[in-house]
């Protein structure tokens, strides 16, 4: 057994079972990958891989066992790599951050100013992600932090944090004749096209019940992933845009009214999330403490030992 041959384990499941695939993440052939397979299954004297002729369909029940200790393996020898460059290179190295376009655009750049400020010889990287991409880039370890408002909380393998609350509020042209209804109710929004975030993302879900639980239906005529083209097209006289209050700037959005509508939507909740028995690195934790000043590395540490018996995974 050796590393290369759980490095393509991992990388089978996680292609969906394409060798092909696999052979391309890896740099090395389709052959050399089955036969690496073939090899190790054949010192084991298991099958990992249900077959249909040549093509891999999934994991047996050895197989899936075997993955999860695979993928525990590959971390750790991430993590010995991590913990040699913490001691020698305290202040150099790499941060992947993986996040959504809201966070990335309104409420990380204090943050990550601050953290270039504080470690300027530290790569750092944001990727922008839906939620569902977040957690499988946090599973895999491509990622050292998660920040979303979905998916996120309730994850075995993660250990999250609430980072701040929010709201979702309601945004017209100027003029609009919602402007005056006051209160604002669902009942009138919905009598104009609405404009919002696409499925998934940016609390959609809780838009989308909140209107149900009146028993509403809103005409959703665009869909988008972040704000900056749902409030293009508000402007435009389109719809009635719902978008995170955070992403609404009297001054830059001069053309555009928010309208007093807390009362009518639930509070969102964007969480902070690292994987379990994933090595961070020191100015990781500062990071995470720049987001949150209640989040300390104590804290954090504390929330991520493994002996914390009966820990759901979030705070």
């Amino acid at each position: 057994m050796n590393f290369q041959q759980l490095r393509i384990i991992h990388e089978t499941v996680r292609r969906n079972f394409n060798l092909t695939e696999v052979a391309n993440a890896l740099f090395t052939s389709q052959s050399g990958v089955s036969k690496h397979i073939k090899d190790l299954e054949d010192e084991l004297g298991l099958e990992l891989f249900i077959r249909k002729g040549k093509r891999l369909l999934g994991l047996t029940e050895p197989g899936q066992e075997l993955v999860h200790i695979v993928d525990r393996m590959l971390m750790d020898a991430r993590n010995i790599k991590s913990i040699a460059d913490q001691f020698s290179n305290k202040d150099h190295g790499q941060l992947t951050i993986v996040t959504t376009h809201t966070q990335a655009r309104y409420a990380l750049p204090r943050v990550v100013t601050q953290f270039k400020q504080a470690f300027p010889k530290v790569h750092l990287v944001l990727h922008q992600a839906s939620p569902t991409e977040i957690v499988t880039m946090l599973q895999d370890g491509r990622a050292d932090i998660g920040i979303a408002t979905e998916s996120l909380a309730g994850v075995a393998d993660f250990v999250s944090f609430p980072y701040y609350g929010w709201h979702h509020s309601v945004i017209v042209p100027v003029g609009h004749p919602l402007e005056s209804v006051e209160p604002l109710t669902l009942e009138a929004i919905a009598e104009y096209p609405v404009i919002t975030y696409h499925e998934g993302f940016t609390g959609r879900t809780k838009i989308d019940e909140t209107f149900a639980k009146s028993g509403l239906t809103p005409d959703v005529v665009m869909s988008a992933l972040d704000a900056d083209v749902i409030k293009a097209y508000v402007e435009l006289g389109l719809g009635v845009g719902i978008v995170a209050s955070m992403a609404y700037d009297a001054h830059r959005d001069q053309g555009l009214k928010m309208l007093p509508s807390s009362h009518l939507f639930e509070e969102n909740v964007t969480r902070i999330a690292v994987r379990r028995g994933h090595f961070l690195r020191g100015f990781a934790y500062r990071f995470i403490e720049l987001c949150s000043e209640e989040l300390t590395e104590s804290v954090v540490r504390s929330a991520l030992r493994p002996e914390k018996d009966g820990y759901a995974g979030e705070f």
